[in-house]
């Protein structure tokens, strides 16, 4: 593995679990996978969903263990999502498309019959790589379903009650013409309205040019402020804003927005990560 791609974890200070994390989607080729990969983002996503110019395909390079691999997909069978999580020994399944309450819990215990090994995945993506039945060498790991749900000016809240039980986060996403990659943001004050208390993925055209109104929305994460609907945010979500191309990010842009993080920056001030990317 390459040196800028290890990272030793370590307890994470006061300020950093009060962190929000990173979700980098859309990523394709493998050169632009392992120098995201430097970057230390918690969760990087590649796209089953042909429809997309982002569709993956191809291999996906050994990354650091912090960093969970997610599958996006779109309406997509539960034997297709299968195949991709065992293929690509993904960490996270994002649905993107109009999936039940009922399909996600199917999933979901779909999921949890699945083992990871803690070594020995084939990082290449090949059909032959093992998925164990049950533990190798003790370890295990809950892979994480992400329902995305997708908001312009106006969200029914209520459509979230029957998924409280059969996913592990929301991701709230901008509605367009695309299930995703729009490039442009929705009214975050819908959130205002926000019933749960499950944590969500803040999702949909956000770029350097929403730094300010990103920091303004989490600035309000404070503990005289409970209850208010940025405190539930896990994740920011990007894509489309911090691209060259389809699916090629822009690293440059991506470390400039990163400095806004501290639980990123903390990572690449640790990792020495962050110059000569």
């Amino acid at each position: 593995m390459n040196d800028d791609l290890k990272y030793k974890a370590k307890t994470p200070s006061p300020l950093e679990r009060a962190g929000v994390r990173l979700k980098i989607c859309g990523m394709k080729s493998q050169d632009n996978i392992e120098a995201v990969a430097t970057l230390h983002p918690d969760y990087l996503g590649f796209i089953f969903y042909e429809k997309s110019p982002r569709f993956f395909d191809g291999i996906i390079p050994e990354l650091p263990k912090n960093i969970k691999k997610t599958g996006v997909f779109v309406n997509a069978s539960l034997e297709y999502i299968i195949k991709r999580v065992k293929k690509y020994d993904l960490q996270a399944v994002q649905l993107h498309g109009n999936e039940s309450p009922e399909f996600c819990a199917t999933l979901k215990f779909r999921l949890s019959s699945l083992s990871r090994q803690e070594s020995g995945k084939n990082p290449t993506g090949d059909e032959e790589t093992p998925t164990a039945t049950s533990p190798v060498g003790g370890y295990t790991e809950i892979i994480e379903i992400i329902k995305v749900f997708s908001i312009k000016d106006t969200f029914n809240f209520e459509v979230l009650k029957p998924y409280e039980a059969v996913c592990n986060y929301y991701l709230f996403d901008t509605k367009g013409k695309n299930p995703g990659g729009n490039g442009y943001t929705f009214n975050w004050e819908t959130l205002k309205n926000y019933p749960s208390t499950k944590p969500y993925f803040l999702s949909g055209g956000i770029g350097l040019e929403e730094v300010d109104n990103v920091m303004s929305f989490l600035r309000t994460r404070l503990p005289a402020r409970q209850g208010h609907e940025s405190n539930h945010c896990y994740a920011i979500d990007v894509n489309s804003k911090f691209e060259i191309a389809p699916g090629l990010k822009d690293v440059e842009k991506l470390k400039e927005f990163i400095k806004y993080l501290p639980i990123l920056q903390t990572r690449l001030d640790e990792a020495g990560a962050g110059a000569g990317i």
